[in-house]
């Protein structure tokens, strides 16, 4: 290849004369996988200082060779530029290029360490031994067996991807996918995007309906197709899962539908007739509107309300107890004295055989559930502890000196089948289920667990159902109480411990509509309100506090004991952007950094889980601190409580910063402070319930720093629009 540039060899449309250059990439100094966009630093021979190449590649490491096309232009900002209107990526050739390619992390296997290595020992063939000779591997120390197999496989799966990249961004779409996109169709991924390029939006975590559009429109399926209108509806129907309902109205979803696809009603029409028809939909009346559910979720509903109703029948597995012999003895036990109606609430439980406990923080529902298990225990009953969370599993632990699981655990995934091991046919051996935090749970979970209950059981949800309801769709411990059919107890009264912490106080004052208060003196306080009147206000305290007060006054650690709040993930003062900036603040130094699906991770960096991933046994809203970045192999390591878990960077688009979290992430979370920002550009999302949440997230400091007008907004409006579910009429029958 010829390794210089020459002189002009023709002029493009703008008058500016058109070069031929070529040259080894020394640095990549910025690619986006999405749009393939990239800045690169080009070694070209002839010219003593590098080259910035600006253009655009579906993927590039350092090492290679770009051959370009394009124009020389002075930016104002960066200087002298080779702007490419082509830009073709090459192999490299020379052992230097080599070395740089292989090190680059691009492989499996090989780091900076291996490919030094590899390049010595075999020179310019080493790309033809780790193709076609990889035993020959096996000569250099270092390189065992099972080293040369990961290298060979990451090599052959590597171009794979390198072709889907090439495929994505021939029409037009960004590439970042291509890793996941191969996990999930192998070597066939090409073939079978190009038959249905829709199914990328059902398989493929982070392809949205959009993208799959966009690469349907280049294949050439017609804009008023039927494959186009049934994956467009279903599209429509997640969408609206995903802000929690269960179904949507027949017509609502034609209108919203029509709307995205600018295509005719009576196309939708028989694209929900024929989805109805291969059992991907289900039509349904809820209270005399037709209105249609994701078969998931319909069965998910049948599946809760049929294991409640089981459950109902049949006397408790520990018979008749005489609660007053046993309220006296465990209050000799624990040496507490229960309030009138914690004794009434002891007497319902243990005459029921499902039972609710819901209230706020400081109502006695900790104290509340351990009596009943100790009388229980007592009994030998075989007891059951489990919560949606990690967090919340280790608190219930914690509280109840009892093992509890995550529900996950507690049933047992099985990869190979992907699904749980404990089920109606296999259900787990106890006595009494106690659910905690059960506001958090969401239809299909719920469906799972109650499906492995056994008839003989009893059932306790206990929860805050004044709480946001599930990340996941449904309103499941809301939809239970208001059915009537399940016996349930709402704890109100604040104990006098829990009345001298301002942030009980405050909680339940949001939850009554009424504006909290600052409390008065000049004495530390856990709960504070300070004003800020616009969100670079908002934003300069945020950082102050985070920064200095807080670690100051308090003694508390910035990154482990400190969460941010948002209401949403977008805008000045969403999680995103305050996540990138208390990035800087937080952890600027830390060193190796890598850049994946549009975030840079460092060693140090807290994160958040935003998909149950089961293999790995993390799940949606699980925070952890990355450990350790593996430029060798390729890995990144995140500890979450006290367990390391390892993400290919291919993986990475599972997780992302979480110095600020989305309020409704933070459910069945405690942390030790908590601030909150809010201002009026969160409008849309300020009501009662999002507040009540976060503040109730905070055990030793909650601080509020908003626009008042804002605040002032969301204590009043209860709107907390109604999902739509079908459960209550369900259960009720």
């Amino acid at each position: 290849m010829a390794n210089n540039y020459s002189s002009p060899q023709n002029v493009n449309t703008s008058g500016t004369p058109t070069e031929r250059l070529s040259g080894s990439v020394e640095r990549v100094t910025f690619h986006s996988e999405e749009s393939g966009f990239c800045i690169l630093r080009t070694k070209v021979k002839g010219r003593r200082d590098l080259v910035t190449v600006v253009g655009s590649a579906a993927s590039i490491t350092p090492g290679e060779y770009v051959e370009c096309i394009g124009s020389w232009q002075n930016d104002r900002t960066y200087g002298l530029q080779f702007k490419t209107t082509q830009l073709t990526v090459v192999p490299p050739s020379t052992l230097e290029g080599i070395e740089k390619y292989l090190g680059s992390g691009m492989v499996k296997g090989i780091g900076p360490h291996f490919a030094k290595a590899l390049v010595y020992a075999f020179k310019e063939e080493v790309f033809t031994v780790i193709e076609e000779e990889p035993q020959r591997m096996l000569e250099l120390p270092g390189i065992g067996q099972k080293r040369m197999e990961k290298v060979t496989t990451a090599w052959a799966d590597q171009k794979v991807i390198r072709e889907i990249m090439v495929f994505l961004q021939s029409h037009g779409l960004g590439t970042g996918r291509a890793v996941r996109i191969f996990k999930t169709y192998g070597n066939e991924s090409i073939i079978k995007v190009t038959e249905n390029p829709y199914r990328l939006a059902l398989d493929i975590h982070g392809i949205g309906f959009t993208t799959a559009d966009t690469l349907a429109k280049q294949l050439g399926i017609a804009p008023d197709s039927l494959i186009r209108a049934q994956a467009g509806i279903r599209h429509v129907l997640q969408e609206i899962s995903g802000n929690g309902h269960c179904a949507a109205p027949w017509e609502f979803l034609v209108t919203e539908a029509a709307k995205l696809l600018e295509i005719s009603s009576e196309i939708i029409e028989k694209a929900i007739e024929a989805e109805v028809a291969a059992e991907n939909l289900v039509s349904e009346e809820i209270n005399g509107t037709s209105a249609l559910f994701l078969t998931p979720l319909y069965r998910a509903e049948i599946g809760t309300a049929a294991s409640i109703q089981r459950l109902l029948r049949g006397e408790p597995p520990w018979g008749i107890i005489e609660t007053e012999k046993a309220i006296p003895w465990v209050e000799d036990k624990t040496g507490l004295t229960l309030s009138g109606s914690q004794k009434a609430a002891i007497r319902l439980s243990l005459s029921s055989k499902v039972v609710v406990i819901t209230g706020g923080p400081g109502v006695g529902k900790t104290t509340l559930v351990n009596s009943i298990l100790l009388m229980l225990r007592a009994k030998q009953i075989t007891v059951t502890l489990c919560a949606p969370t990690g967090r919340a599993a280790k608190r219930l632990s914690e509280s109840t000196g009892l093992e509890a699981k995550t529900i996950h655990r507690l049933l047992e995934f099985d990869p190979q089948s992907f699904g749980f091991k404990r089920n109606r046919d296999n259900p787990l051996e106890t006595d009494l289920i106690v659910i905690d935090e059960a506001s958090m749970v969401d239809i299909v979970l719920m469906n799972r667990l109650l499906a492995a209950v056994p008839d003989k059981a009893a059932l306790m949800l206990v929860g805050d159902v004044d709480q946001l309801p599930s990340v996941g769709p449904g309103a499941v411990l809301g939809d239970i109480i208001r059915s009537g059919s399940v016996p349930t107890i709402s704890l109100t009264e604040i104990f006098r411990q829990a009345a001298s912490s301002s942030i009980i106080i405050n909680a339940h004052r949001i939850n009554h509509g009424e504006m909290p208060l600052n409390q008065d003196g000049t004495g530390l306080s856990d709960f504070y309100v300070i004003p800020a009147f616009s969100p670079e206000e908002i934003y300069r305290k945020l950082i102050q506090l985070i920064t200095e007060r807080i670690p100051k006054r308090f003694g508390l650690h910035p990154v482990r004991d400190v969460q941010v709040l948002t209401p949403m993930n977008r805008g000045g003062l969403g999680a995103r952007a305050l996540n990138v900036e208390l990035q800087k603040a937080l952890n600027a130094k830390a060193e190796p950094k890598i850049t994946r699906f549009g975030t840079t991770f460092a060693p140090g960096d807290k994160v958040i889980q935003i998909v149950n991933n089961y293999d790995k046994e993390v799940f949606n809203g699980d925070i952890g601190q990355i450990l350790k970045i593996d430029l060798e192999e390729s890995l990144l390591l995140i500890e979450y409580d006290g367990r390391a878990v390892e993400y290919e960077f291919g993986e990475l688009d599972e997780v992302s910063l979480a110095y600020a979290t989305s309020i409704h992430k933070s459910q069945g979370s405690e942390y030790p402070a908590v601030i909150i920002p809010l201002a009026m550009q969160h409008y849309t999302l300020l009501e009662r319930n999002l507040i009540y949440t976060a503040v109730t997230r905070g055990k030793k400091l909650v601080t509020i720093i908003g626009e008042p007008k804002a605040l002032g907004i969301a204590v009043k409006n209860q709107k907390s629009s109604k999902r739509t579910t079908n459960l209550t009429a369900r259960i009720a029958q």
